[in-house]
């Protein structure tokens, strides 16, 4: 597909296929419009003079992230941090099952 053709269904499914989203005929009509206009939104930027401009990976240059050290602090013993737990057990937090049948943790 080059920057001039529209944006076809099989375009919008193979998109959609490969991000694993189910859309039925309608939705597949609706995200293909949906997906004109915005690219419609984008026409004017093809309009720009960039000859001589160079390809940039990010607009401010010599960024860098900055993290600070890591702060050693001491914990909670293990008595401590399973003082106020509801239930425990051995060394863990017992916490009610969220899948399979609801047995016993």
């Amino acid at each position: 597909m080059s920057p001039d053709e529209p944006i076809s269904r099989e375009d919008v499914a193979g998109i959609a296929e490969y991000a694993r989203i189910a859309l039925t005929e309608d939705e597949l009509d609706e995200m293909c419009a949906y997906l004109r206009d915005a690219v419609a939104l984008l026409e004017p930027i093809r309009h720009y003079d960039l000859k001589g401009v160079e390809p940039t990976f990010h607009p401010i240059d010599g960024m860098t992230n900055v993290v600070r050290e890591d702060v050693v602090v001491a914990g909670l013993s293990l008595e401590e941090a399973l003082a106020n737990a509801g239930a425990t057990r051995g060394r863990s937090f017992r916490v009610p099952a969220i899948l399979g049948d609801g047995g016993a943790a």
